[in-house]
C-alpha cells in the first residue's frame, strides 16, 4: 500500500503552528484541541520523514525543515484558495475568505460598516479584520497572511500598491467641564500649560501631532504628558474622566462628543488630518474576492461611508 497523501488540513495546521510557534495558540485559531494539533503535526512529520519542530518540554521552535516547508505550504494553500474563488467567479459568485490587516482607529470604525455593506451583496463571504500596528499590518500583507491592509502611512515598496482611501481628522478634545469648552479657539502655545493624554510614539495620530506642533514652532516634548495609552478609545474615556486633554481621531471621540461628555476645542492654525491608505500586493494576481472588495470600497455608492472620518 502506498503512502497516504498529504492533506490540505494538515498543511493548514502546520502553517498556523509554525507562524505562532505555539501549538496552543494554533489550536485556538483553528478551533481545535491542543492534542489534535499535536497529532496532525506528528502525522505530517511521519509522512515527510522529517522533524518540523524542535520540542523542549512545553516549548517548541520551528526546525530547519519546518522553515523550508513553511513558504511552500503557504503557497499551496494560497493557490488552492485562489483556484476555488476563480471557479466560483466563473459561475458569477463571490465566495471565500478575505483577511484585512488594519492599523488605524479609522479602520476599526469604517471597515466594519464597509464589510457589512459588502456582505449584504455577497452573503457567502467571510471577512476578518485584524487590528495591529502599522508595521505588523504591512508584514502581514507581504507575508500573505492578509490580502488587503489599511494603514496611515505610505511606504515605497516595489511589491505594494498604496491607494488613498480616506482622510481622518485629528481633533483636540477636553472634558465637558473644562474652561476651554466655552466656544473659544485656543492658541498652540496654550497647549503647553495643560495636562495631556498621548498615544504611543509609534501611532499615526502621534506623528500627526508632532508635525502639527512643529509647524507652529513647538515640540511635543514641551507638552505636559501625564498619561500615555495605546488605544484611542481609552484616551477618549480618560479625557471624559478629567485626567487631561488629548488629540484623537474624530471617530474615536464621536461617542463622547454625541453624549456631551467631551468637547472639541479648535486650535488656531492647527487643522490636523492624516491620509489613510488601502494597500495590496502588486505581484501575483489577486483573487476575484479581493478585487471585488477593492472595487466595492472605492465605488461612488460608498463615498458616504468614507466621508464619515472627515465629517
Amino acid at each position: 500500500m502506498g503512502k497516504r497523501m498529504l492533506t490540505l488540513h494538515e498543511l493548514n495546521v502546520f502553517v498556523e503552528a509554525a507562524q505562532a510557534e505555539n501549538f496552543s495558540a494554533a489550536a485556538r485559531r483553528l478551533y481545535l484541541s491542543q492534542p489534535a494539533v499535536s497529532l496532525h503535526i506528528r502525522n505530517l512529520e511521519q509522512q515527510l520523514g522529517v522533524q518540523l519542530f524542535q520540542r523542549s518540554g512545553r516549548n517548541i521552535a520551528i526546525s530547519e525543515a519546518g522553515r523550508r516547508l513553511l513558504p511552500m505550504a503557504k503557497d499551496v494553500l494560497r493557490q488552492i484558495k485562489q483556484l476555488e474563488e476563480v471557479m466560483w467567479a466563473l459561475q458569477g459568485k463571490v465566495i471565500g475568505e478575505l483577511s484585512i490587516a488594519c492599523s488605524t482607529t479609522v479602520g476599526k470604525y469604517i471597515l466594519p460598516r464597509l464589510v457589512a455593506a459588502f456582505r449584504r451583496r455577497h452573503s457567502e463571504v467571510n471577512v476578518s479584520i485584524n487590528v495591529m500596528s502599522r508595521r505588523a499590518a504591512i508584514e502581514w500583507l507581504l507575508d500573505r497572511r492578509a490580502e488587503i491592509a489599511v494603514v496611515s502611512t505610505h511606504l515605497q515598496h516595489h511589491d505594494l500598491e498604496f491607494q488613498p482611501f480616506l482622510v481622518d481628522q485629528v481633533i483636540l478634545i477636553a472634558p465637558a467641564d473644562h474652561p476651554w469648552t466655552d466656544g473659544r479657539t485656543v492658541t498652540p502655545e496654550m497647549l503647553l500649560d495643560e495636562p495631556f493624554i498621548m498615544r504611543e510614539p509609534t501611532a499615526g495620530a502621534y506623528d500627526v501631532l508632532v508635525k502639527g506642533l512643529s509647524a507652529c514652532g513647538l515640540s511635543v516634548d514641551g507638552l505636559q504628558v501625564v498619561l500615555t495609552l495605546a488605544n484611542a478609545e481609552a484616551i477618549e474615556m480618560s479625557v471624559e474622566a478629567g485626567i487631561g486633554v488629548a488629540f484623537v481621531s474624530r471617530l474615536a471621540a464621536a461617542r463622547g462628543l454625541a453624549l456631551g461628555r467631551v468637547v472639541e476645542v479648535p486650535v488656531a492654525g492647527m487643522a490636523l488630518s492624516r491620509s489613510i491608505y488601502m494597500v495590496r500586493r502588486q505581484q501575483g494576481a489577486g483573487t476575484p474576492l479581493q478585487q471585488a472588495f477593492w472595487d466595492f470600497a472605492y465605488a461612488p455608492e460608498n463615498e458616504d461611508i468614507r466621508r464619515i472620518a472627515a465629517a
